[in-house]
């Protein structure tokens, strides 16, 4: 299964009222496992960014009017993203974003049925916590010491990181017996249902048993062993 975390930049916060996407930054997952695979462009909005807007991300109109328009590198985007899935951090700010810069090239919109909002999934997972981006760096001790300014690229891979650990949760309360976990899309006609993983097939290795170990022994009471003993209590 492959999916596409996404984030943008852009001159401010509403497209409606002429602002644009500046950047757009894409991490590939495939099977639950960030690989190599990215797609990074900055983009000449063709318009002023705005005083906030530089703020937080750093961009200026003069440092961006050397790259390409938005309508000279949509076609290379949407090779990249293909039909995949896409996990973004708020996702109504930057679909509406990207949907607006392609109707400007006359090109169908991004259906949200294919995307997966983090901020529902954390609202849903941990209602009352923050939910931001280094909040969710924080719960999960994602490194995030490169996020000096928020930049596309980087928050996409910051986010992959904690929508994997997010992902990792909900797989574990699947299989301690809560049930199928569903993550209710933004504004999706269905559900998408997170896939398990492909069962080990090959047994635990010495050197595995020797780090579970060595772990147990630094833990009071471990369940490990009072589960073992459980165990050897029936069994008598």
């Amino acid at each position: 299964m492959r999916e596409i975390v996404l984030d943008t930049e852009t001159t401010g916060l509403s497209h409606s009222n002429g602002d644009r996407i500046i950047e757009i930054g894409c991490i590939e997952i495939l099977d639950k496992q960030i690989t190599q695979g990215s797609y990074h462009r900055y983009i000449n909005p063709e318009t002023e960014v705005s005083e906030s807007a530089t703020r937080i991300s750093g961009l200026t109109y003069e440092f961006l009017k050397q790259f390409e328009p938005f309508r000279n590198v949509y076609v290379e985007f949407l090779e990249f993203v293909g039909t995949d899935r896409l996990v973004i951090h708020n996702a109504a700010f930057d679909i509406g974003f990207l949907n607006y810069e392609l109707s400007l090239v006359g090109v169908e919109a991004i259906a949200p049925n294919r995307v997966i909002d983090t901020l529902a999934m954390t609202r849903e997972k941990f209602p009352g916590s923050p939910a931001t981006l280094d909040a969710l760096c924080r719960k999960f001790s994602i490194d995030k010491t490169v996020r000096a300014k928020h930049g596309a690229l980087v928050d996409a891979r910051l986010l992959a990181e904690v929508y994997l650990q997010m992902s990792i949760e909900l797989v574990q309360r699947n299989i301690f017996g809560v049930g199928d976990q569903v993550i209710q899309e933004h504004e999706a006609d269905e559900p998408a249902q997170v896939a398990r993983p492909h069962m080990r097939s090959f047994s635990v290795s010495k050197a595995e048993e020797t780090a579970h170990t060595a772990l147990v022994n630094k833990i009071k009471n471990p369940i490990w062993t009072r589960l073992a003993k459980s165990k050897a209590q029936l069994a008598q």
